[in-house]
């Protein structure tokens, strides 16, 4: 028997949980025609015209992709006003955040973030042999004053998703800048804005708005990364295509760590075609807004508690146990996600469909309740 040693760090690590597949939960239920409602996903798909693009790209298999992303670089970095150097590409906004913690975090030194948030941010800093600090959220808000006392001579990177997954929460500019403020010089603040195309503009944090080249009074002028994605308003969550903003230099950086080849050539192509599609774009954001309007007024007359979300997803205090409501909904074909894993347990996950899946959400929603005796 071949013997080897898995270092103490990786032994430890639980691995992502993958959720099971649609086909896989309708055999094992015994259904037909499910509709998923528990992954944040785009319900309007991608973008007709990324899709044609990516056709016509399929006899070109045999191609290495363009390391370099030059073309949606390009583009994208006309699209933000910054320079295509401060942009790097990703396999989905996650193989950023390795990247980050690789170029950043040494073994023993420490990361920032809070609970409950991303599972990603945690584990990665796990797989580098760094510390993880985790600060609770307070009222389902980034605690910030707390995040501040937790920094330590040994912090490296801080992480804030905004808006926050699973709450949906945000973070404002006076309260961003306040924060900012105080944080060390060497300490690096990134920004993982996933959902920000969602956030109503008139309450959105301008991150880009914090790249060294902008003019911002000293006390500032800190290294912010913002990270974004095409998984979300873009419907591009297959091609696993993301992107993070930030000083060339930092960006230089990472670039010597990452894969030559990391993100493949029809999800390149995919962006940049989404990049152009402003009508589906657009589709999607009024959308989810109608949706999101339509759904919380619904579920409040049902008795349960909408909490708001500047997302295309959120959270449901359903007065009862989350986990007996999410299997008995999956049973009628209608798939959530429980929040008991995230420290709420009377509370599911929603994310916005389109509006027969929304009818169909709450009647099982409705049927479920009163056969559990929530209501």
């Amino acid at each position: 028997m071949v013997k080897f040693r898995i270092a103490p760090h990786i032994e430890s690590l639980v691995p992502y949980p993958p959720g099971k597949p649609l086909e896989e939960l309708e055999r094992e239920y015994g259904i037909t025609g499910s509709i998923k409602l528990a992954s944040n996903e785009n319900a309007w798909g991608p973008s007709p015209k990324a899709v044609a693009a990516i056709r016509e790209a399929l006899v070109n298999l045999h191609r290495y992709p363009d390391g370099s992303c030059h073309y949606l670089g390009a583009k994208l970095a006309e699209r933000l006003g910054v320079q295509s150097s401060q942009i790097i590409f990703g396999n989905g906004s996650n193989e950023i955040i390795g990247l980050l913690i690789t170029a950043l975090v040494a073994p023993g030194e420490e990361v920032i973030t809070c609970q409950p948030t991303f599972l990603m941010y945690q584990k990665l800093v796990q797989v580098q042999g760094a510390c993880n600090r985790i600060v609770p959220l307070k009222d389902m808000h980034h605690d910030l004053p707390a995040i501040l006392a937790a920094i330590t001579g040994k912090t490296r990177l801080i992480f804030l998703d905004i808006p926050n997954n699973p709450c949906g929460t945000i973070i404002t500019k006076a309260e961003f800048e306040n924060f900012l403020r105080q944080v060390p010089e060497q300490v690096v603040v990134v920004l993982d804005e996933a959902y920000v195309d969602f956030v109503d503009p008139k309450v959105r944090l301008d991150a880009l708005a914090y790249l060294p080249d902008r003019e911002n009074e000293p006390a500032l002028r800190k290294t912010v990364v913002t990270l974004r994605t095409f998984s979300k308003a873009y419907g591009l969550a297959g091609l696993r295509i993301g992107y993070g903003v930030m000083a060339a230099k930092l960006a230089g950086y990472l670039h010597r760590v990452r894969q030559p080849f990391n993100v493949n050539n029809l999800a390149q192509i995919g962006a940049l075609a989404a990049l152009d599609d402003e009508e589906h774009y657009r589709r999607t954001l009024d959308g989810t807004a109608a949706g999101m309007a339509w759904l919380a007024k619904e579920v409040a007359e049902l008795g349960c508690r909408p909490l708001p979300s500047h997302t295309n997803f959120f959270l449901i205090d359903v007065l009862g146990n989350g986990k007996k409501l999410y299997e008995q909904m999956l049973s009628k074909g209608v798939i959530v996600r429980p929040m008991q894993a995230y420290g709420f347990p009377n509370h599911i996950r929603i994310t916005v469909g389109q509006e027969a899946e929304n009818h169909r959400f709450v009647a099982a929603l409705a049927a479920s309740m009163q056969e559990l005796g929530y209501v």
